[in-house]
Parts: structure tokens; sequence; C-alpha cells
């Protein structure tokens, strides 16, 4: 989710008019005059209603199309904005919404540099945190808020928008971009145990999206089949179609070209068990680089992520969140049990180095270690799903997904679920290992 914005609450419009934060001397009359704070206050919420009514006439041309509308709101200045929406309107025309909206955010003036205000010549200029909301149909239950970043400019007719991703130095903007910000959109459905699940994609990844939007009614019955039914049993998938979009989606710190896919949400409700916003967002690599088999491993092990998210605290162990999705993800292509095709880094490493005699820790999920990491968690949940059975894996992953877990608590878990302490618990897990290796040897 997109950090909470911390900049400076900005100039307000008495401001840079040079009416309020003055002290006027009248030296004649020997007083001193302060504008009252009641009439600034009185100002500045009469202007935030003017371009919440703007907002509000901009979320409605979207929505209808009505490009006349449009061509009024956007300042003539701006013509790439003009443009840009007009192919926004058209993309999102195909996506399926029940609500879109933009909202100005609660103390969200910010601060303008000179030279922005005198680019454009107005009587003022203004720039505003907003949120888009919206809301997909037979997706998201509540909407989800997305920032914007959006600079209005006054001319003789009112208000205009200017643009809606201004570089404003000194101050942190942030402007959200959807599937239907990166051109035409494909979109497919599928008929899923929770109700009408969503693929959305672009013409030249059209066959990579329908083929995704096949596996999903299968995806979801593997993923209930373990976990269970306790979650919305249906999913929004995006795929992307350039490393820019990816980013967009995913943020910064998870678009690197060796993630195949990602699950992202919004706010997480642990207490009710509700968790908004969900998306499984591919790599624009993922068509190239996936067969049929590791397309629906790759989509059931994001799956599972949506299915268990409102029961996930971050800072869990990333072996048990990882390792749970990877098995469920090999299960449900209905793939034999092979450690040597299913890890084959993890393998070599217990065929040069012998088995593993700790737990990955967290860290080791993320560069050069990741591809091990991975293939290391999957086999702790193989060999648990083997050894005690897939009701007592389901139970292991509740249990310590729910935050950051000590040893002692490790132990705890370990012992009330499986009968084992860790000790035990990894050294009958090497043993299994190592015994798998020798029986495909």
């Amino acid at each position: 989710m997109p950090a909470r914005s911390s900049s400076p609450a900005g100039t307000r419009r008495w401001e840079r008019l040079g009416l309020a934060g003055l002290v006027v001397a009248l030296v004649t009359a020997g007083l001193l005059l302060a504008v009252d704070p009641a009439d600034t206050d009185d100002a500045d919420s009469r202007v935030r209603a003017e371009l919440q009514v703007v907002l509000d006439d901009w979320s409605r041309a979207v929505r209808t199309g009505d490009d006349a509308f449009l061509t009024r709101l956007i300042d003539a200045a701006s013509p790439a904005l003009l443009a840009s929406e007009r192919e926004r309107i058209a993309a999102i025309a195909s996506v399926p919404l029940t609500d879109f909206g933009y909202e100005l955010a609660p103390d969200s003036a910010l601060p303008l540099p000179p030279e922005v205000v005198a680019r454009f010549g107005a009587d003022e200029v203004r720039a505003h945190r907003v949120h888009l909301r919206f809301a997909v149909d037979g997706i998201d239950d509540v909407p989800t808020r997305r920032p914007v970043t959006v600079l209005f400019v006054h001319r003789p007719h009112g208000w205009r928008i200017a643009d809606d991703a201004p570089a404003l130095a000194g101050a942190e903007t942030a402007t959200w971009r959807g599937p239907w910000d990166h051109g035409p959109l494909h979109v497919a459905t599928a008929q899923t145990e929770g109700g009408r699940s969503l693929v959305i994609g672009h013409p030249d990844n059209a066959s990579f999206v329908d083929d995704l939007a096949d596996d999903l009614p299968s995806v979801v019955e593997a993923v209930d089949d373990l976990w269970g039914d306790t979650w919305p049993r249906r999913a929004l998938v995006v795929v992307t179609s350039s490393r820019e979009e990816f980013s967009h989606l995913v943020g910064p710190r998870h678009d690197g070209d060796d993630i195949a896919a990602v699950a992202v949400s919004d706010d997480v409700d642990h207490g009710h068990g509700i968790a908004t916003g969900q998306r499984i967002v591919f790599n624009p690599a993922a068509s190239e680089r996936l067969d049929d088999t590791s397309r629906r491993t790759v989509l059931a092990h994001e799956t599972v992520h949506v299915a268990a998210r409102a029961g996930t605290v971050d800072g869990s162990p990333m072996w048990v969140l990882e390792g749970f999705a990877d098995y469920v993800g090999h299960r449900a292509t209905a793939e034999e049990l092979d450690v040597r095709r299913i890890a084959p880094t993890l393998t070599r490493q217990v065929r040069s180095s012998g088995v593993p005699v700790s737990l990955p820790a967290d860290g080791d999920f993320t560069g050069e270690r990741s591809a091990l990491a991975y293939e290391t968690a999957w086999s702790i949940a193989a060999y648990t799903a083997d050894e005690f059975g897939h009701d007592r894996l389901v139970a292991l992953y509740r249990a310590l997904a729910a935050g950051p877990a000590t040893d002692e608590k490790l132990d705890d878990v370990l012992t009330e679920l499986l009968g084992v302490d860790t000790t035990e618990f990894v050294e009958g897990w090497g043993r299994w290992l190592g015994g798998r290796l020798r029986d495909t040897h």
C-alpha cells in the first residue's frame, strides 16, 4: 500500500494572496489589525468545496465518456492531460466498475514552487492530494483508494484541472496509475466458486490473459481443497505489459525481473478477517517465461496469498508463508512430489553440502539466495504435509502467520501442533529430504 504522505500541509489560498499570516501596521493610527482566522477558514472551506465539485465532474466524465464535458474540465494549457484522459476513458470502459470517484484528502494542500504558479498565468493555482476511489464489480465489496496529486488552476469561468501528476519541488507527491493508464485493455472473465473472477491485461498479452482466466476455476478449487472456503473464492488478476506498469501496481520493492507475480492488497482488518483491494499482478515477462504448468503453479501460489491474507500478519516467518503457497501451487498442477524436479537448487545444495540444519531466514528470500530459500520453504511444507497431514500443515500456517515468531513461540507451536520441538522438526525434515533425494537419484 502506498505510504501515507508526510509532506507539509501547504500554502493556503489566502496566504498566496497575502491576506493572512501578516499583521498590517497602520502607522498613522498606531493600530495593529490581524486577519480573522475564522474568515480564512471559511475561505478555504469554500475553495475545497469548489474543488470537490470539479473532482466529482471529472469522475462523471470518466464514467460516462462525455468528451465535451471532459474538455471543459481540463485546462486549455494542458493538451497532453486531455489526450491521456481520453485514452483512459476508452480503456476503462471495458472494466466493470460499481464505483469510481475522486475525493480531496484531509489537509491535502501542497506547497507550490513559484515557477509552477508562473507557468499557468492563472489567478490562482493549487495542488492537492486526492484519493482515487473505485470498486470493480463482483470483486470489491468495498471501494479501494489510491493516491493522486492534482494541480488545479483558476480561470475566469472557474477551476480547471491542469495536471494529475505534477512534479513539485519540496513536496512529497504520489499518483497511482491503474491498468487503464497503460493503454487499451483486454479483459477476460471466469466463473469461480465465489462468483465472477477477472483477468485484466492488454491486447499484446491477450492469449496469456485468456489462459489465466481458463486456469482460475480449477486453481480456486485447489486452494479451497486445502485452505477451506472461508475466503472470497474469487480473484482479480492483472497482467502488465511494461516494467513501468508492473512497478506502478506492486511498488518498487517488489518489481524485480526475477519475480513472476505479486499479490497486493490494501490495509487488512485482522480483527474482522477482512482484506480489501486484493490483486494478483503478473510481471510483463511472465507470458514468455512460464509454460502451462508453471503458469498454473504461480497463479495458485498467489491465490493462496489472496485466500490467507486476512489471517496473515506482516513479519510472519517467510518460510511458512512462501513454503505453504508454493506447496499449494505445485499441488494444484497435480504434480508428483519430486524434490529433484521441483527444487533443483536445493537438490544441488544438499548433494554438495548435506541437508539443511536450520530453517531459512527472512533475508534469504531476496537476492541471489531467493531461489534456494523458496525451494527450501516448499520442501518444509511438503515434509509437514507428508509426515503430519494436510490439516496440521494448514494449522501450522495459521498459527505462525499471526506475526513475528520468537524461537520460544516456534517451539511452543511445533510442540502443540506436531508434537516435536524445533530441533526435532528440523532433524526430521532433513531425514525426509535426504530420503527423497536418495529415492530419486
